[in-house]
């Protein structure tokens, strides 16, 4: 009779370190694929922040209002646009079009502030025009890995100003004065300088 011939244990070995080589392989490939997923979402998450707080901080910009308001103690009056290195906040506004569908007892101006913190952009608001000191703004942080702000702002005659209002204006006029547009710029970890160029409607 003939022998039937299987396997010898060399071609055991063989192949088992082939399967294995394979299955690394894979492992490995599975693994980059995963990785690869996972920046992708991460910088899909990044770009959708990235987006709304750049949106939020337009819609602000393009409805500024030429309403002053008072300051905490109610000894003086700020103006419309305030952007100065004095002042508390980098940047701060009267904006109008604050919707009021439940018809609560207030005006349709709200006050906002932006600012720098470490490196987040932060939006503040008033719930109230003029504020006091009993009516600290409430705070939402919009945008983090923030590591430079930049805000110009474009006057009637198309010179642009790091400071609002202009350091030449005086009188009255300087608390309702709006500029023609304003840009405002944010330094982004990983993502360089991203800016918008607002039309306002001054």
């Amino acid at each position: 009779m003939k022998r039937e011939r299987g396997f010898t244990l060399i071609e055991l070995l063989v192949a088992m370190a082939i399967v294995a080589v394979i299955g690394v392989m894979a492992l490995t490939g599975l693994s980059e694929v995963i990785r690869q997923h996972e920046i992708a979402r991460e910088r899909s998450e990044r770009w959708r922040e990235v987006q709304l707080a750049m949106r939020i901080v337009a819609q602000d910009l393009a409805q500024v209002h030429p309403r002053p308001t008072r300051d905490e103690l109610g000894e003086t009056y700020l103006p419309a646009v305030l952007a100065n290195p004095n002042a508390q906040f980098a940047l701060e506004l009267s904006r109008g079009g604050w919707t009021n569908p439940a018809g609560f007892p207030r005006g349709t101006v709200l006050r906002v502030a932006y600012d720098w913190e470490d490196d987040t952009l932060v939006r503040f608001y008033w719930p109230v025009a003029d504020r006091t000191l009993a009516t600290p703004p409430l705070r939402n942080e919009l945008l983090t890995g923030v590591e430079n702000v930049e805000i110009r702002f474009l006057d009637a005659r198309g010179q642009w100003h790091l400071e609002w209002p202009p350091l030449d204006m005086a009188g009255p006029q300087q608390f309702v004065l709006r500029p023609k547009a304003i840009e405002f710029g944010v330094e982004l970890e990983g993502f360089g300088r991203l800016w918008r160029l607002v039309e306002t409607s001054g």
